[in-house]
């Protein structure tokens, strides 16, 4: 099995740096929405294809190794993917407008990233990580770049 644990490792790096960037989001919103703007952008758009590479690559991975489909971890993950799409497409309205009073969606999105991502990283990530071999780590990666863009660099509501 795969003793490097590069799917944990790759992926609680994309979990910090969209913290990163979301912490600067906060930071220029206050004093001008309008600069925030392209960190919120990079954000929404790094979130969803960190969620598209889980629910496209990841989760099928897991759920044809262990057999764990209808209940599990990944039925749990995507349900807080929806909850956390629902608060980005709020808080990006708010951009869109102008409008720096977001901060209790933004207070609920961290609430719940900060719990998802505790248990992708508990959990989930270490298990596809014992359940892969090396070559199957490869095939993730792979996948992951042949996803297309369109699939997650459109902003809520599907516009730019």
């Amino acid at each position: 099995m795969n003793a490097v644990k590069a799917v944990t490792q790759y992926f609680e790096a994309d979990h910090q740096r969209l913290d990163v960037i979301f912490k600067q989001f906060q930071q220029k919103k206050e004093p001008s929405v309008a600069d925030a703007k392209p960190f919120f952008k990079q954000f929404n758009n790094g979130l969803k294809r960190h969620i598209v590479w889980e629910e496209d690559v990841l989760f099928p991975i897991f759920e044809a190794k262990t057999g764990i489909k209808d209940s599990g971890p990944t039925v749990v993950m995507r349900q807080e993917h929806r909850q956390i799409g629902a608060l980005l497409e709020n808080i990006h309205n708010k951009v869109r407008q102008g409008d720096p009073d977001s901060g209790a969606q933004e207070s609920a999105l961290l609430e719940i990233l900060g719990a998802h991502n505790r248990k992708e990283e508990q959990v989930l990530y270490p298990a596809i990580d014992d359940l892969i071999n090396d070559e199957e780590v490869a095939a993730v990666f792979v996948a992951m770049e042949n996803i297309p863009a369109e699939r997650y660099q459109t902003c809520c509501g599907g516009h730019h």
